[in-house]
């Protein structure tokens, strides 16, 4: 049997137990438990303050987005605002229908043309609209000259800060039937065109509108996106000899895809949203039959109509089937290998 040659006090002077410092003031306590994971009373008294700082927002979230949502239940009632001053009390007496509303709903032929309708502007705007902003982004960041590159960004930034009210009264100088196309036209002795008032290219009309005056704003996160790209992969890739277009391929675009997959992600859930006021200020000029999405289905029947409990149900299935479109388009993103709006 062999014996080690290092004496005893040798061997315990070369393996010193290392002596814990001492503890900084203010710092977190260290780990607790096998994990080495903090317990929450802990990390409530670490991120205190940052806590306190949430509040207010947390509060503004709580009083505007999830305490109306305890006004779903006039869905499944006749509702009366009339019936008091007080809409917690008109909401405690108006009658309980159950889910007649909801019948009436669906045996309602006006109510499915709302639907068609804003799903052929989800898919127009899909196709057409979502991949403007990321095409830009690639063009803007393109430019070498910094001046070229801030001057391009104001004039895309520009149409967002404008008004539906704007953007409308300006494509209807433009392309209205007294436009200065159609003028352009009668002067050249061909007839007339009049595109604001025609039903059949309602939905090209409204996504070039969105086109126009939300594309430039949309590029900010793309733009953000880009700039985290480290230069030294560029390099890299042109010293193994790849030129603009593949390095545009195998490194702008993988850096983007995350932020692609959650901004598509979001915009599915908001695939029944498709612009409000935009469409309610177009809606008499072509007609119910090509304009009636469902939010103006829910105003028309809400606040012209005066049916709120139907109104309700139309706007509570519409904010389910959202729902829904945002758990499956975050499962198909889990799938393609990205975050998407939540982990797994």
């Amino acid at each position: 049997m062999s014996h080690s040659t290092v004496p005893r006090s040798s061997a315990e002077a070369t393996t010193k137990t290392p002596v814990p410092g001492p503890r900084t003031p203010g710092a977190g306590p260290g780990p607790a438990g096998p994990a080495g994971k903090q317990g929450l009373r802990a990390r409530f008294r670490r991120d205190r303050v940052l806590l306190l700082m949430t509040l207010p927002a947390l509060a503004l979230v709580l009083l505007f987005n999830y305490v109306p949502i305890l006004g779903n239940v006039v869905a499944f009632q006749e509702y009366d605002p009339y019936i008091s001053s007080n809409g917690v009390v008109s909401m405690l007496r108006s009658p309980w229908v159950g889910a007649e509303n909801f019948r009436r709903l669906f045996e309602d032929p006006d109510f499915w043309n709302a639907v068609k309708n804003t799903l052929v502007l989800f898919f127009l705007q899909l196709v057409l609209y979502f991949p403007i902003p990321i095409l830009l982004a690639l063009l803007i960041n393109s430019v070498v000259r910094p001046r070229v590159r801030a001057v391009a960004q104001a004039v895309l930034y520009l149409p967002h800060f404008f008004s539906w009210v704007l953007v409308i009264a300006v494509f209807q100088q433009l392309f209205g039937g007294a436009g200065i196309l159609s003028q352009l036209l009668r002067e050249n002795g061909y007839d007339g065109l009049d595109v604001m008032t025609s039903p059949d290219t309602f939905a090209f009309l409204v996504t070039a509108q969105s086109v126009w005056k939300d594309a430039g704003w949309g590029i900010i996160v793309f733009l953000a996106a880009l700039a985290s790209v480290s230069p030294d992969l560029y390099e890299a890739a042109a010293m193994d000899g790849a030129g603009r277009w593949r390095r545009m391929w195998h490194v702008t675009l993988p850096a983007l895809r995350p932020v692609i997959a959650l901004l598509l992600v979001l915009r599915v859930g908001d695939a029944l949203t498709v612009g409000f006021e935009q469409i309610l200020l177009q809606r008499d000029a072509v007609g119910p039959g090509a304009s009636e999405v469902l939010d103006t289905f829910v105003w028309w029947n809400g606040v012209r109509n005066q049916d709120f409990g139907y109104a309700a149900a139309a706007g509570l299935v519409k904010g389910v089937v959202s729902l829904g479109l945002v758990l499956a388009a975050n499962k198909v993103a889990h799938l393609m290998g990205e975050q998407g709006v939540y982990k797994k």
